[in-house]
């Protein structure tokens, strides 16, 4: 499958790569260029392979709150949370950021893999409430800007004050003609939008926000740098660090769960999966030889867990990685080591996020 910014991609001569069954830019020029472009000035992302799905409704409120494990009745217009949709086990079908447009209206954003997964059981759950549910993907493109001059640069092509828009909040807006949903969110650890575009502009809204980012340091960013800002966050990726067999509570993020509200889908397993054997940590390597997924964690010769993921962090210039460790040997400070291809390299348990903006 192609984006609506396919043709964009193809004339700045990405690479692409299948990513869920979409041909999506992996770089433009370089994954560091563009890594260090995000921390240091800002970078253009092309998310449209995400999942939109609209609740509309003077239940769809309450029919959230039954689908997800949080409270999202609790959320005001204008406002956005971040928050899983699990199975009746507890694992986590998908993570996910939902969007309070107004008092009867929300945006569910899932991740592209799980995008039909995810519509078709908000559509299943919802229906003893009075809501309805649209999965608007197909219509709908999604840009980001990301880095510390993204303010600047959107905020000279809109027509909204957006120093006044805080983190995880959202206002519709104009961007040189077209309507847009503006959120401030992001998933690289850096200040930065998302935009909400009609897909058959999302074409116009990509030159306008290049030309206006162009002074300002902007590069076109794409999926391997994507993995590397958000990595060095400490932020998770479904398929890697969240499964539909894991819980919130192996991937630490048991926040999000909320117990005090009423019946929802997957409390009972949930209660009786808080106190996992096994959680995610951040490892810190030496050298320059990077953990990647699915190798191996030791505790001397014991095997202990697994890398979920890693790499050589640009940043910092060191290797990172997240993966899953028994939970007795979880505590920061903690000497472990990775079977790297055969070779045996130490590692440190260290809190998380890695990298985090001053």
């Amino acid at each position: 499958m192609h984006t609506a910014l396919y043709g964009v991609h193809k004339g700045l001569n990405a690479l692409f790569t299948d990513f869920a069954g979409w041909e999506m830019p992996v770089r433009y020029s370089s994954e560091l260029a563009e890594h260090r472009a995000v921390r240091q000035a800002a970078g253009l992302f092309d998310l449209s392979h995400m999942g939109e799905i609209e609740l509309t409704g003077p239940q769809a409120g309450d029919a959230l709150d039954h689908a997800m494990v949080g409270t999202l009745s609790a959320v005001k217009p204008g406002r956005a949370r971040y928050t899983m949709i699990c199975a009746e086990d507890g694992g986590v079908l998908d993570d996910l950021v939902v969007y309070r447009l107004a008092d009867e209206k929300f945006l569910v954003v899932a991740n592209a893999g799980n995008a039909a997964l995810v519509a078709a059981e908000l559509k299943s759950r919802a229906e003893k409430f009075d809501v309805t549910v649209e999965d608007r993907s197909a219509d709908t493109a999604l840009i980001a800007v990301q880095g510390p001059n993204s303010a600047a640069i959107v905020g000279s092509v809109s027509d909204v004050d957006v120093s006044g828009l805080k983190y995880y909040a959202s206002m519709q807006a104009h961007v040189r003609g077209h309507d847009v949903l503006l959120a401030r969110t992001g998933y690289t650890g850096e200040d930065g939008f998302e935009l909400y575009v009609p897909a058959g502009e999302a074409v116009d809204v990509w030159h306008v926000l290049a030309a206006a980012g162009e002074p300002h340091g902007l590069l076109p960013a794409g999926l391997a740098c994507r993995d590397t800002l958000r990595l060095e966050a400490g932020m998770p990726l479904y398929g890697n660090e969240l499964t539909s067999a894991l819980t919130p509570f192996e991937a630490g993020l048991g926040r999000v769960v909320k117990f005090e509200k009423p019946e929802f889908v997957g409390k009972a397993a949930l209660e009786g999966r808080r106190e996992p054997s096994q959680v995610l940590v951040g490892l810190r390597g030496e050298g320059r030889r990077a953990p990647r997924h699915g190798y191996k964690v030791l505790d001397g010769a014991r095997e202990i867990g697994e890398v979920t993921s890693g790499a050589l962090s640009p940043t910092l210039g060191h290797p990172i990685a997240l993966a899953y460790v028994a939970t007795e040997l979880s505590e920061p400070g903690t000497s472990l080591s990775v079977d790297i291809r055969g070779r045996i390299e130490p590692v440190e348990v260290v809190a998380t996020p890695f990298y985090k903006r001053t």
